[in-house]
Formats: structure tokens, C-alpha cells, sequence
């Protein structure tokens, strides 16, 4: 079966590193174009690496795009992590057309930070979605759905990096071979029981000391390592990573201790250790950059 593979960065190479490596014909591999002063994508540089014919149109909308990918003449495009608009005739090109990836229950959480945004809201379940795109923002029939538990502590990290990421490698891989059995899987994605949410931003990542202390703790989780939720220290924008919540009552926004293991600072309802920072520089124990910057108990954040 000939595959044209469309991606970005790791996901995208670890989807054809898995191809490759069963002895798919993959006959093309398409990636957004490398912006100026910007190192070259690494799925792109992986393809080179391996011989595959590498293309990177500025746009899918063209009519040129679209000859390039009749010209393929595959019989199934693999989107592997695809931020750009790919239009219905581009898609339907191949023999089969095209499945995509998209990391959460589709039609929940569709959009650009479907992992952050369950966790910020305190879901203790979440999952990734492989279906056939249309023009809609991730809509499309579904083929498959894998669920993992979101931990209590876990970060955007962790369910990316060590669920989503190889759970989604392995249902991409999965969808391919159900198309080559000749099983076509369509379920309707009923959007009116979904959601969609935008991106998970500096906006989104601002910490309200005031908020219940779960709220804090979710913002936290849900940004690290990115976009990494923030707050103010002495005027200063401080970024916060790895946290623990803790109990103990207070005045909101307030630094109640600090110790060798933290910054512990007071919520509504609880309290929030901070593990560690990110200030003027690089990441940083909290207890390191609070001793630099004279940070003491009775100070207090946010304001």
C-alpha cells in the first residue's frame, strides 16, 4: 500500500520510524515548510535521512498542492500531528483518503490544547482519537478511540510524553491496518455532545491565588512545561512547574514558608508547594530562586 505520511516534529517521526521499520511503502513525507532562523523539522530531516522525497508546501489550498499530492498516487495519507488546512479534494486524493490524529475523546476537547484543557478542568480521564478530517475544526467520521487515566498529579508532560504520544503511535500504526484489511471505519462523531475549546495560553496559564486551591493545582499541571502557568513575585513574572499540593489555611497568595523542598503559598482551601521556577533565566529550584531574590515567608504573590 503506498502512504504518504504528513507531520511535525517527534510525533511525526516516531509514526514513520514505525512504518519504516515494518517495511511500509511510504512514498512521500510532507511537513510545514522551515521558517526562516528556525532549525529544520525533525521528521523532515529523518526523512531525508532515510531517502524519502521530503515537500513542504506553504499551502494546501493551491492547485499545485493538489497535483503534488495526486501525483503520489497513494493509496492513504497518514496526518500525523497537521496544524495546516488541508482542503476535502486534497484529502480525498489518495485512494482510501486520509485519517488523522488528534489527542482526546473526539468530540471533546477538540482544538489546538485538547491535552491541557483536561487536566485544567480536573478530569481524571482523557484519550486520543484517530478519524477522517473534513473541513470542520478536528471533525470527521471517527475509525478509532484509545482512553488513558489523567493521574491526580500527572502534568501536561506526562500525559503526553508517556501516554498520548505512544499510545497515538501505536493507533496510528493500527488505523493503517485496518484500511489495508479493507476495514473502512466511520462513526459519526455527534458534535453536539462535544466540545471545543482555543488555545491554552499565557491568559489561560495566569494562577488567581484567590481560586480554590484544586483550580490552581490543575492550572499548574495543565501548563508545564508549556505554556507554564505564572504568577508575579516583587513585580517580577515568575513561571511554576513542578508543584504539590499541600493542606493548610491562610490569606490567599501569601508565601507561608521556605524551605529546602519549596515555596509553599496559600490558596483558597489549601496550599500549593512550589517545586520549581522559571524567572530571569533557566529553570530553577523554587527554594534557589527565592534565597537569590530575598523571597520570605509573610510576601505575597500575584500582586
Amino acid at each position: 500500500m503506498r502512504i504518504v505520511l504528513h507531520g511535525q516534529q517527534a510525533f511525526g517521526q516516531a509514526v514513520l520510524e514505525k512504518l519504516l521499520k515494518r517495511g511500509e511503502d511510504v512514498v512521500a513525507v510532507c511537513c510545514a515548510p522551515t521558517k526562516e532562523g528556525k532549525p529544520e523539522d525533525v521528521l523532515a530531516s529523518y526523512a531525508r535521512e532515510k531517502g524519502l522525497p521530503v515537500h513542504q508546501p506553504a499551502s494546501w489550498k493551491t492547485p499545485e498542492a493538489l497535483a503534488l499530492m495526486e501525483s503520489f498516487e497513494a493509496d492513504v495519507c497518514m496526518m500525523a500531528y497537521v496544524l495546516l488546512f488541508v482542503p476535502e479534494a486534497v484529502r480525498n486524493a489518495p485512494k482510501y483518503g486520509t485519517f488523522q490524529y488528534h489527542p482526546s475523546l473526539c468530540p471533546l476537547h477538540r482544538g489546538p490544547s485538547s491535552i491541557n484543557w483536561p487536566i485544567a478542568m480536573g478530569k481524571d480521564r482523557t484519550g486520543l482519537t484517530i478519524f477522517w478530517p473534513d473541513d470542520g475544526l478536528d471533525e470527521g467520521p471517527i475509525m478509532l478511540q484509545k482512553t488513558c487515566e489523567i493521574g491526580p498529579d500527572e502534568t501536561l508532560g506526562d500525559v503526553y510524553f508517556k501516554k498520548l504520544f505512544p499510545m497515538g503511535v501505536d493507533a496510528m500504526l493500527e488505523g493503517l491496518d485496518l484500511v489495508k484489511s479493507g476495514v473502512i471505519i466511520k462513526h459519526d462523531q455527534r458534535l453536539d455532545d462535544g466540545t471545543y475549546e482555543g488555545w491554552f495560553g499565557k491568559k489561560e496559564a495566569a494562577l488567581d491565588w484567590s481560586a480554590p486551591v484544586d483550580t490552581v493545582y490543575n492550572t499548574i499541571r495543565a501548563a508545564n512545561p508549556a505554556p507554564g502557568a505564572w504568577t508575579t513575585a516583587q513585580g517580577q513574572e515568575l513561571k511554576i512547574y513542578d508543584s504539590a499540593r499541600v493542606e493548610g489555611t491562610g490569606t490567599a497568595g501569601e508565601v507561608v514558608s521556605v524551605s529546602d523542598e519549596g515555596v509553599t503559598v496559600q490558596a483558597n482551601g489549601g496550599r500549593i508547594m512550589i517545586k520549581r521556577v522559571r524567572a530571569d533565566e533557566g529553570k530553577v529550584p523554587a527554594n534557589e530562586w527565592a534565597n537569590k531574590a530575598g523571597i520570605t515567608a509573610g510576601m505575597t504573590l500575584g500582586q
